[in-house]
């Protein structure tokens, strides 16, 4: 992707009308994620791909019900990227609502959910503070990698995290190395080894650059 093209891409809110795109985006980005797939452990390619579907769509739908930050980057009309941050205005871990926990339950099954649970208090641990928040997604459309968006999507997430006030840095948790590189590219740092489960990886961290 060239320049021009480049220079054509714009980092906005998510409407309602873009919530299945986004969610089918984050679906072919996150399959073989090694969290995902540790836990959501299954033997059943089906099983696993459904209860995939399901986390997605439930944490996606919570996420906009909750007006959290669910920025979409386009390609003129056509949606490339999304990435999807949540404070902690919106209880995490085992503060988790009841409500979320069983469409959760029903939809991923006891032990997948409590994973999830699990990586969150294990991030929330080591944030810094509670105005802090937690880069839940991001991704490409697989044909859209490789082409210079990843950085555009990074940007506009620790723009807009400049821009919040009361925030104080984002948190993500990274198990892949060319993921890491490019946070890193952007400014988050590395707040020490992290272990979900049985995947390692590191909890990066973007302070909030606002203006005195």
């Amino acid at each position: 992707m060239d320049n021009n093209t480049l220079d054509e891409c714009r980092a906005v809110y998510l409407t309602a009308e873009d919530l299945r795109l986004a969610a089918s985006i984050l679906y072919n980005a996150y399959h073989d994620d090694p969290f995902f797939v540790d836990a959501l452990s299954t033997s059943d390619k089906f099983a696993y791909e459904q209860k995939l579907r399901a986390a997605i769509r439930e944490e996606l739908n919570t996420l906009w019900q909750e007006k959290q930050a669910l920025i979409g980057l386009f390609h003129q009309t056509r949606l490339v990227g999304v990435a999807c941050v949540v404070t902690q205005k919106v209880p995490l871990g085992e503060g988790r609502y009841w409500h979320w926990r069983l469409k959760m339950l029903l939809g991923t099954g006891w032990q997948s959910t409590q994973a999830i649970i699990r990586k969150e208090s294990s991030i929330l641990e080591l944030l810094p503070s509670k105005q802090c928040g937690i880069l839940q997604f991001i991704a490409l459309s697989p044909n859209e990698q490789h082409k210079g968006l990843g950085h555009q999507l990074v940007q506009a997430v620790v723009s807009w995290c400049d821009e919040q006030p009361e925030l104080e840095g984002i948190g993500v948790f990274s198990a892949q190395e060319a993921h890491t590189r490019l946070f890193l590219m952007h400014d988050f740092v590395s707040l020490g080894e992290l272990n979900i489960g049985s995947v390692a990886g590191q909890l990066l961290f973007y302070t909030s650059q606002q203006d005195e």
